[in-house]
């Protein structure tokens, strides 16, 4: 079953197109144009990469969900689950969790041993307690020689398969560490940095700091640098790209129950301007439809299926006419029937709402970072870190 088109969208106007970006090179695979969707625990799995992929026309660079390193490693049986790649998708993109150095280096050679995957890429940027409580995600570059000893395990583990990095400017305010981190990651083999222009104690809140992006950029002139942060339109993308010089853009976010944006920024960067997708409410029906049909095949289980869905409807209808009632209705349906037979009883002829575009997602701010006991003391002393530090679930 294909992929509904918005074939009827309501017109709009065409964004600007790119400025001329070179293809990414990620070692031996060429990305062009060069456009990442960000691994996003619970969302990027097989069949949400699926769709991405299908409106890019399979362009792009799709990335897993992140894995542990620990689970991958005692092959938890739901991480073993989520490595498993669709036949279509070249390169095969994991991203890693770990604190451990020698826990990612088990992991990093299971996966080139075994075949798991094409690419690998560290995930130095998540927020989120359960991870930096442990000094993971991005809390771990404020420790530079963890961060130096992991990225120097996982590229002599992974041969000749690349190794890419995504991270945050730093902890907060008083603690960047982006910079370092970016030369770091150069003098280890590195194939290129992704930053999110924003601190751990951000969280989602407040602005993506583009200048970030440009200033590293600037700072490894050797490798691409990739932006993320508040792109929520190939026009955003766009201007990222002019604005900061950065190699490519990583979209999250702005993709959560938009998975055609992706039609709209390899036109963009292809320098096609077709109008941007807008889809009617029944197009988008239809692609909810889709989404929760592929989510129930790849878990192997309808109910199932529709369940892990439900977080999905209330981005999918952002903007619409649909009263709060029937969004809780949806938000709580257990089969492709109750969910067709719901969004059928909605007034499907609605052309693409002016509300619906903008941000989505998790928005908050401010937040106090969780770190270990004495995490800031010396940010070099990496003493006391080990396997117990490792999650033991995949995810996020």
């Amino acid at each position: 079953m294909s992929t509904p088109v918005a074939s009827s969208a309501s017109p709009s106007a065409a964004p600007s197109v790119a400025p001329p970006v070179s293809p990414l090179r990620v070692g031996p695979h060429v990305v062009s144009p060069p456009v990442v969707l960000a691994p996003m625990a619970g969302i990027t799995n097989a069949p949400f990469r699926t769709l991405c992929r299908e409106f890019s026309g399979g362009k792009g660079l799709f990335v897993s969900e992140m894995i542990t390193t620990r689970a991958l490693v005692e092959r938890n049986e739901k991480t073993m689950q989520l490595v498993h790649f669709d036949a279509t998708e070249k390169p095969r993109s994991i991203q890693l969790y770990g604190v451990d150095p020698a826990t990612v280096g088990k992991a990093v050679r299971m996966i080139a041993e075994e075949d798991l995957a094409d690419h690998i890429d560290l995930n130095f940027g998540c927020p989120v307690p359960k991870v930096t409580r442990k000094g993971g995600g991005s809390a771990l570059p404020y420790k530079r020689n963890l961060l130096r000893a992991i990225l120097k395990e996982a590229v002599s583990g992974a041969g000749d398969l690349p190794v890419t990095m995504k991270m945050r400017k730093g902890i907060d305010d008083d603690h960047i560490t982006f910079l370092d981190a970016g030369r770091i990651a150069v003098e280890e083999g590195v194939t290129s940095i992704a930053l999110h222009g924003r601190t751990a104690a951000q969280h989602y809140g407040g602005t993506a700091d583009w200048d970030a992006i440009a200033r590293l950029k600037e700072h490894v002139p050797e490798i691409p640098v990739l932006g993320n942060g508040d792109i929520w339109s190939a026009e955003d993308a766009v201007r990222m790209v002019r604005e900061t010089g950065c190699d490519g853009v990583v979209v999250g976010r702005g993709c959560l129950g938009r998975p055609w944006l992706f039609a709209d920024l390899v036109a963009a960067f292809e320098g096609r301007r077709q109008d941007v997708l807008k889809p009617s409410l029944r197009e988008v029906a239809d692609i909810m439809v889709r989404h929760a049909t592929l989510l129930g095949e790849w878990i192997g289980d309808e109910a199932r299926g529709v369940i892990d869905f439900r977080k999905h409807v209330a981005w999918y209808l952002k903007g619409f006419a649909v009263g709060s009632e029937m969004r809780k209705r949806l938000a709580i349906t257990s089969s492709l029937d109750e969910l067709r037979s719901g969004l059928d009883e909605l007034d499907l002829d609605q052309s693409w709402p002016a509300g619906a575009d903008g941000p989505r997602g998790r928005t908050s701010g401010n937040n106090r970072v969780v770190l270990p006991d004495g995490w800031l003391k010396d940010p070099y002393d990496c003493a006391g870190i080990g396997e117990d530090a490792e999650l033991d679930t995949s995810g996020g």
